[in-house]
């Protein structure tokens, strides 16, 4: 199941991108919703909030060292059940697309647009999300474990 949840984040994040790079010229932006959101078709070659800019090489090599650590957190220790495998799927999926870019591209691709945020795409929303939420399941169950220890 954690590899469907990440073939899907994976596949949802590249037709989005695929469709604004062509429907989009590079730093074109176009409203969604009023003055709240838009889509502006941005390259980022660093990481959130475009911090470390142009360091392609480093951010893949953390890519693979990071997944690594989410596979052997997955598959030695974390209990695999449905909240657990979609984070690490989502986590997964998330990774894997923003890794495609750097390594076709040599940028990500950014897209949606709260005006008052830095610009980002589904891989990144995907990885915040599937991150809070493994840390949320790694925090509950140490706090069953001490509970269990007393």
């Amino acid at each position: 199941m954690v590899y469907i949840i990440s073939i899907i984040t994976f596949g949802l994040d590249r037709i989005t991108k695929v469709l604004i790079t062509n429907e989009f010229a590079l730093y074109e932006s176009r409203p969604v919703i009023g003055s709240i959101m838009s889509f502006t078709y941005v390259e980022n070659t660093g990481a959130a909030f475009s911090i470390l800019q142009g360091q392609r090489i480093f951010f893949i090599i953390m890519t693979v060292v990071m997944l690594g650590i989410i596979f052997y957190l997955y598959y030695k220790m974390l209990e695999k059940d449905f909240w657990t495998t979609l984070s690490v799927g989502l986590i997964i999926g998330g990774a894997l697309g923003n890794f495609y870019d750097r390594l076709l591209y040599g940028s990500v691709i950014d897209f949606i647009d709260f005006y008052f945020f830095p610009v980002f795409n589904i891989a990144d929303s995907a990885l915040v999300v599937g991150t809070a939420l493994l840390a949320l399941i790694i925090w509950k169950t140490d706090d069953k474990s001490e509970e269990t220890k007393n």
